[in-house]
Parts: structure tokens; sequence; C-alpha cells
């Protein structure tokens, strides 16, 4: 039999030893021809000798595996006895163990027996020493009460309490609840005898303290802090209540040294006060107890409830320079207590906390941007830098200032009035300054007075923040943002150039005689310059208000955060940018209109040749040239705002041109192309308008270049059709209808009469229009319309290369 390659141990390349063994392919090779079955007696008895071999071979191997056979099972029944043998010697020394147990359990019951009475022996005496202890350290204890020997019962006291801890499993035995009860007693004495002595000492009624600390009243409060705590807070609030008693008489509310003016005195008195105590009483007091930091807390809320009151009673009296003064002075007593004293007092329950406000960050002008803003921060941050630390890591903060918050409408009507004030001096010094100069470099920045504003705006943040951060911040905030408003109202948009109408009495000849165009600009430079300051103080003010939104939240609660929003404010400086440049738009179209009407009353029809550009054209070139630069110059912090004036102007220049193409009829094949050259040359002047007069040439945005080459493609595409033939009329309605893609009747009627068509002629072709005119889209007529959908990329590179070959022939 043949197996498979997996089964065979020794590899064999006999073919007899193959899977795939096939005996006619095996004969064939042994004899491939007919010659060689002579020898095929050979081949058979090779093959019988190697049957008889792999018979012997087999015969061995079966014979062997039978004698192994016999073998396994004779160590198996040996290894059986072997086990057989174990388990026996293993029970064996089972038995032997559990014997050996019980003859220890009989050795050792009398020694177990003596053991338990030598444990309980030794608790019993345990237990009679204390008791002995216990018996011996109450009578002493009774008997040192009585002497008032509190050294020795501060130590003594706490032994025996520890020794009571012992038996409080004892207590149904009655000797031991009435020793017991004899230790509680001695307590209530012990506290009751401490507090006389205290009242002895500290008299309520007395004004002034006789006589300095006694070492019997110092282990009288080291006996208070075994005692129950309510002695040791007795203690406390009878000694600060005495000791701050000559406050409450020198600073009545009918003194005079009780009003605001005079705070400055209520903080030296405490000073002296504190100083005085640690001479006299610093020792006898227990350093833990923090006695000076107590009576500096009690004094703070003493005074907080004094000024309340007194404040309350006189509020018509309060002014704001006083309120300030007051609240400095008490602030900066809450710093000096924060760098004496760590606060640890504050968390007890004598003590009410005050609440800490959470803490604030610089100003909102710290991290603005923008090189005109780096001066103006350096000195905010500048002016700041001492009152950083003060809020956040002051346990004290508000301890006492806290009693001003419901006064604090005083200092937001105060600011109210000097903000109105110092809108009304901006106002007045650009009256009297006049607009910014031209001829220096500082033209179209940023106005001084926006500045100005911030800073006050950044100090009366700061200032308010430390007072507080609750509604007086919110008070706070609407004043802002109504002077904002103002300022928007009267610095910038009230000091916008007016524009007048008067732009006639220039006829065609002047006009196209013209060499300056002065006559025509409506803005003088200095006006330039103006619009583009206002611009770029309206842009600053935009940016600057966004960040006063975020420092404001940042610095008033969490629970009013949402109540603050200047987004109104920020509109309204957005509001005063797009005026700006609207403006500048205005100027400059007006500036180019008596240029365009000037093309559109020339005589197309008896152009003769194609020259250079038009008068008109150069009229047009000559205002771009004077009003760009300066206006580029000017913008050049706010870049963004330029690139829209730029677009604004071209999306108001461009549609103006169209509508003049269409009133110059009826215009000659030569006329139009003299106009083509025109427009092409105009294109050019539109596309390098960003950049125009500058040594450094910019690439135009992709959205101006984008508005240019369509709106300036179209009039090309116009004045194109306006060229061709009308005969045969079929194909002048379709490449009209091919260039322009306008299915508006008015604008084919326009361009028939550019023609100079007879009206019987423009009747028929306007049928014809009609007719040929394909499905109209859904969405309405656009008819009267000057916007067109654009046309794809390939149709309009295409038109621009053969209106340039167009050009460059008739050239």
């Amino acid at each position: 039999a043949c197996f498979p390659p997996s089964f065979q141990v020794f590899p064999s390349q006999d073919p007899l030893d193959r899977a795939d063994f096939n005996a006619v392919e095996y004969i064939n090779a042994l004899f491939p021809t007919e010659q060689s079955l002579a020898n095929i007696d050979e081949v058979v008895n090779k093959i019988r000798l190697k049957i008889r071999r792999l018979d012997d071979n087999i015969r061995t191997v079966v014979r062997g595996q039978t004698n192994v056979g016999q073998d396994g099972r004779q160590a198996l029944e040996e290894a059986q006895k072997a086990i057989q043998q174990l388990f026996g010697k293993i029970k064996d020394i089972k038995d032997k163990a559990e014997k050996s147990e019980q003859m220890v359990k009989e050795i050792t019951r009398d020694i177990k027996q003596l053991d338990h009475a030598k444990r309980h022996l030794t608790t019993s005496i345990t237990t009679l020493n204390h008791l002995h202890m216990l018996a011996g350290g109450v009578d002493s204890l009774e008997a040192m009460t009585r002497r008032r020997q509190y050294g020795e019962v501060a130590n003594l006291l706490q032994g025996v309490v520890n020794v009571l801890e012992h038996f409080n499993k004892y207590m149904g035995i009655p000797q031991i609840r009435q020793l017991s009860e004899r230790v509680k007693a001695a307590q209530n004495e012990l506290g009751q005898q401490i507090l006389a002595d205290f009242e002895e000492a500290f008299p309520s009624q007395g004004t002034k303290r006789t006589g300095g600390p006694s070492n019997v009243l110092r282990d009288a409060c080291l006996v208070a802090n075994v005692l129950d705590p309510r002695i040791k807070q007795e203690i406390i609030k009878k000694f600060i209540k005495q000791h701050l008693s000559e406050y409450l008489v020198l600073f009545q509310e009918n003194q005079d040294v009780a009003w605001l003016d005079k705070i400055d005195r209520r903080y030296a008195w405490i000073k002296r006060q504190l100083v005085d105590y640690e001479e006299k009483y610093g020792r006898m007091f227990p350093a833990e107890w923090c006695m000076t930091e107590r009576i500096a807390v009690e004094f703070c809320h003493v005074t907080r409830a004094e000024l309340s009151k007194i404040m309350r009673t006189r509020a018509k009296e309060i002014e704001v320079k006083l309120l300030l003064f007051a609240i400095q002075r008490t602030t900066n007593f809450e710093g000096l207590l924060a760098k004496r004293f760590s606060g640890c007092t504050l968390a007890d329950g004598t003590v009410k906390k005050p609440e800490v406000p959470p803490p604030s960050t610089n100003p909102f002008l710290e991290d603005e941007t923008g090189a005109e803003t780096d001066e103006i921060v350096m000195e905010k941050s500048d002016t700041d830098k001492p009152k950083k630390p003060k809020v956040p890591d002051n346990p004290f903060h508000g301890i006492v200032s806290k009693c001003f918050e419901p006064h604090l409408y005083v200092y937001i009507e105060s600011q109210d009035k000097n903000l109105g004030e110092l809108i009304d001096r901006f106002v007045a010094d650009f009256k009297a300054q006049g607009p910014p100069k031209p001829n220096v470099d500082e033209g179209g920045a940023v106005l001084p007075s926006c500045a100005d504003l911030f800073v006050y705006y950044k100090k009366c943040m700061v200032q308010c923040s430390q007072l507080s951060t609750g509604e007086p911040m919110i008070a706070l905030t609407t004043i802002f943002q109504k002077y904002l408003r103002e300022y928007a109202w009267k610095i910038l948009s009230g000091n916008l150039p007016k524009t007048t109408s008067s732009s006639g009495g220039l006829t065609i000849t002047s006009l196209l005689k013209e060499k300056e165009g002065s006559e025509v600009a409506k803005f003088t430079l200095e006006e330039l310059c103006l619009i583009c300051s206002i611009l770029s103080t309206a842009e600053y003010c935009l940016a600057t208000t966004q960040q006063l939104e975020e420092k404001l939240k940042e610095k008033v609660d969490a629970s009013l955060m949402e109540r603050i929003n200047l987004t109104g404010e920020m509109d309204t400086f957005s509001v005063v940018i797009s005026n700006s440049i609207q403006l500048l738009v205005q100027d400059l179209d007006a500036a180019c209109d008596p240029a365009l009407t000037a093309m559109s009353k020339m005589q197309w029809q008896n152009v003769e040749h194609v020259g250079d550009q038009s008068p008109y054209v150069t009229s047009v070139i000559l205002h771009i040239k004077q009003n760009v630069p300066i206006i580029r110059d000017n913008l050049a912090s706010t870049r963004k705002y330029f690139t829209q004036f730029c677009i604004k102007f071209a999306n108001s220049f461009i549609p103006k041109f169209i509508n003049h193409l269409f009133k110059c009829k009826p215009i000659s094949m030569v006329g139009a192309e003299q106009l083509l050259l025109d427009t092409h040359s105009l294109k050019m002047v539109l596309l390098d308008l960003p950049s125009i007069g500058s040594q450094v040439v910019r690439k135009a945005p992709a959205s101006y270049t984008k508005i240019v080459v369509k709106g300036m493609t179209r009039a090309e595409m116009i004045l194109k059709v306006v060229m061709a033939p009308h005969e045969p009329p079929v194909v002048f309605v379709d490449n009209y209808i091919k260039l322009l893609s306008d299915c508006s009747t008015d604008t084919f009627q326009k361009i028939l009469d550019m023609k100079g068509l007879k009206r019987s002629e423009q009747s028929s072709m306007l049928d014809l229009f009609r007719l040929r005119l394909p499905a109209p889209p859904p969405g309405g007529d656009s008819a009267g319309s000057l916007s067109l959908s654009a046309p794809t990329p390939e149709q309009e590179s295409s038109r621009i290369r053969k209106l340039e070959k167009l050009i460059k022939k008739r050239l």
C-alpha cells in the first residue's frame, strides 16, 4: 500500500513509494522499447528479490511489536504493586499523626487552663490599677480644682479622661458609674470656675483692663483645651468682646471719627490693639487658638456692620471720591491681613467665611494684537501690576469691603458723568485740532481718542472688579455700551465728510480738456485721509470691543455672564466701517460720472478711424490714480477693508459704465472698434486697481478679479455684437444669444438702437429674437437686470482671446 507523504518516516526516491504511483507508467519506464523486452526475465527476478526482502522486513517488525506488548503489561503490573505499597505506608503515617495529636492535647489540657487564668488575672490587675488611678485621680482633680492648680489639672484631667474610657463597658457597676459622674461634675465645675476667673480678670463692664496676664489664666487655657469645646469658644468670645469694647465706644455712629473720611483711624486703632495684645497677652493663650487673627477677624465683622449702618443713615453724604478713598484704605487693610495671617480661623464655626470672588485675569487690553495697541497695552499692564495678586490670593478679600457694594451706584453714576465729559472733550479736541494731517506718516492712523477711551474703560473695569463682581459690573457694562455708541456716533460718524450733489456745471469740452481733474473730485486729500482714519479707528474699536466683552465675562460672576453682550455696539462700528467705504466709493464713482456722461454724448457714428484711448478713458484713469493710492496707503493696516473698497467700486462702476455704453447710439463700425479699445483699456486699469501707482506690485485678490473680468467681458461682448453685421438676421440673433446669454428683450432692443436700425427692422428682429429664445429657466424673468448668469470658464477665456486678437488686428 502507498501512504501519503505525511506518513513517510524516511524520504524515498523510489517510484514505488510515490502517492500517485501509476503501474502503466512504471512498466513503460522499465520497457520503453520493444528491444528492452528481451531483459524481462532479469527485471522480474529483481522485483521478486525486492518483494522477498520487504516480506522479511515486515515479518521482523511484527515479531518485535509482539514482544513489546508483553514487556509493557509486565511493567504496568509492577507499577500497580508499587502504588499499593505506597498507599499502605501513607495510611500508617496518618494513623500515627492522629495518635500524636491526641497525645499532645492530653498533655497541654492543663497548660491551656493555666493560660486563660493568667490572661484573666492580668486583665483584672490592670483594671484594678486603672480603678485605683481613676479613684485617686478624681480625688486629686477635685482637690486641685478647689485650689485652682490649673497647671497640674490640665495633665491630670487628660489622664483621668483617658483612663475613664477603659471603663465604658463597666458602666453598669454602681461604683464605676459614680466615679464617671464625679469626673463629669469636676469638668463642669472646672468650666464654670475658669469662666468666672476670666470674667473676674476681664470684666465685661470694665473699660480698661488692669494688670497683665497671670500664669493661672494661662494654665486655665490649657485645661479648657481638654474640656468641652464650648468652654473654649466662650472664653474666646468673651475676651474678644471685652477687647473690642473700647472700639465700639470710640467709633460710635454719632462720633466724628466714625465717618468714611476718617476710616484710617479705625485700622490704625486695631493695629495698635494687636501690638498691645501680642505684648501683654500673647503667651497667655495657646498658639493654636490663633487669638490675634480671631481678634482681627471679629474687628472686621464689627467694622463691616458698623460701616453698613452708618452708610445707610448718611447715604446722601457719600461722594464718589470719599467712597473710593474708603474702599482703597479698606482693601489695603485686607491685603495687610493676608500678609500677616493665614486665614485659618475663617473656616471655624464662630466666624463666617466671607465670599471670595473668582480669580480675575488681566484687563482686556493686555492681550490685544496689532502694532497700534502695543503702547497702550504696556501702559495699562504697568498700571495694574501691583493689583494683580490682591484678589485671588487674599482670603480676607471682601471681609470688610463688601459693605460698600450697595453704595457702588455712586461710583457707577460718577463714571457715567466722567465718560460723558470725556466724549465731549473728544468732540471739542477734534474740532480744535481738526482731522489728521495728510502730509505725515500717521495719515489714516487710529484716532488717539479711541485709545484714551479704552484706557479709561480698562481702568474702570479693573477698579470695579476689585470692588464687586456682581450687579455693579453689569451696571458698568451698560455704561460702557452707552458711550461706545456715543463715540461711534459723535466722533466717528459725526466727523465723516458730507457729500454734495453739485456735480454739474462742467461741459463736455472742459471735461475732455481737463488735465488734473481737481474740479471733479468731491473730497480733498485731507477729507480722504480723514475717512480712512475713521475707518481704521472703527476697525480698531470693533476688535477691542470684542476683547472687552470677553474680559468682562471673565471678571463678572458666572451667574451674570449671559447678561454681558456687546454685539449691538460691534454692529454699530461695523456700520461706521461700511459707511466709510461707501463714501470712498461714492467719491471716486462721482468723479468718474462726468467722463461717462461725455462718453455717452460723443458722436460715435462720425468716428473715422481708431486711435489711442479716448479722452474720457484718460479722465477716468486720472481720477483712479489720484484717489486709489491715497486710500491704499491710508488703509495699509486694514488691508481687508481696502479690498472691500475695490470690490464695491467695481460693482458700482462697471454696471454704470455698461448703462452709459447703451446710451452711445448710433455707433458706426469704427466707433464700436474705438469703444472696444477703450473698454479693454478700462478693463486693464481696473484689474490693476489694487496696486495702481504702487512701487510694490501685488496680485489682486481673486474675488475682485472675478468681478472685473465678468463685468468688463460683458461690456466687450456687447460691443462685439454691435460690430457684427445684422444680415442675415438669424445669424445675428443666434450670435447675440451665444455671446451674451441674455434673454432680456430690453437688452436686445438697446443693442439694436446702438446699431442705428430703423424701427421696422427692429420690429422684425425682435420677433425673430423671441422665436429663437431658448426655454426660460425656472425662477422668473431677469429683464431689466444688469447681472447675468456667468459664462463658463471655457467660454470666457475663448471670448477674451478673440477680443484680444480683434484689438491687435485693429491696432
